[in-house]
């Protein structure tokens, strides 16, 4: 588990991580003033559960989801009906047991955290991602990895670049609580795009490290994706020359080269 402590502005937030299936991670938020706690895409009730039973004296009071996929929603109606939890998700998707539909632009409090939501289609075609302005925390579902992006299962290439740039888009500071713990796989990836960044070799032996320790690979966070991510690296002259070397041919477009580059990692 990992703990990453952030001090707002009333507020002592605690931010882990509960491991569900092979390489889920369940964000699970805590107020220890208040004694409750959020989660973020609890695909599978047991962890959650196991945490509160730990912590007999504190309620979840929310529950936060970033897209359908069972694997991010298995959990949901179990914890909402043994704890009452209010369901926070996408209002262009079928969410189980949801209380609220958000769309982009919304704005909820969590935690007496304020968080904004993005539609970040691509993965799915109504994925969402919450965003907490002072602190630059993004939890960010399946479509931004750590050194990488989720599959398109439903949206197209174009969506998915767009969702990207517009995550991207936020300060350096910014920590990205992905979803999955896949960042050597992407980074392997990574290395085979640009073999000569030393960013991205650099990363690779860390994050290696780390899971040898059995330590978790994230949060990350934004100046460190651009700098090792392929896939928000589509402007640079080095991943540009890789495509156009594999594809016969130069590309376009920063999209038609992530459309590229995503096409290669399906693939990989």
């Amino acid at each position: 588990m990992h703990l990453c402590p952030q001090l707002g502005d009333h507020l002592m937030i605690t931010i882990e991580a509960l491991s569900a299936f092979s390489d889920n991670y369940i964000w699970l938020l805590q107020d220890a003033q208040h004694k409750r706690v959020a989660v973020v895409d609890p695909g599978d009730a047991a962890p959650v559960q196991a945490w509160l039973q730990q912590h007999d004296d504190w309620t979840l009071s929310d529950i936060l989801i970033t897209h359908h996929h069972n694997d991010h929603v298995g959990g949901v109606e179990q914890l909402r009906r043994e704890t009452g939890a209010r369901v926070h998700g996408p209002a262009n998707e079928n969410i189980p047991g949801r209380d609220q539909a958000l769309v982009d632009g919304d704005r909820i409090e969590v935690l007496g955290l304020a968080l904004q939501v993005f539609e970040v289609p691509g993965h799915t075609l109504g994925h969402i991602a919450f965003y907490q302005p002072e602190q630059h925390w993004l939890f960010s579902g399946d479509t931004l990895f750590a050194a990488g992006c989720g599959r398109l299962f439903e949206g197209t290439p174009a969506q998915m670049y767009q969702s990207l740039q517009r995550l991207a888009a936020l300060p350096d500071t910014t920590l990205v609580y992905c979803a999955h713990e896949y960042t050597l796989s992407n980074l392997r990836f990574a290395r085979a795009v640009e073999p000569a960044n030393p960013a991205i070799a650099e990363r690779f032996r860390q994050v290696e490290a780390w899971r040898e320790q059995g330590r978790i690979s994230l949060p990350s966070d934004l100046a460190m994706e651009r700098a090792t991510n392929p896939f928000l690296r589509t402007a640079e002259t080095s991943v540009k020359e890789m495509l156009a070397s594999r594809e016969g041919h130069a590309l376009g477009s920063e999209s038609e080269v992530f459309a590229a580059l995503r096409a290669w990692k399906d693939h990989f």
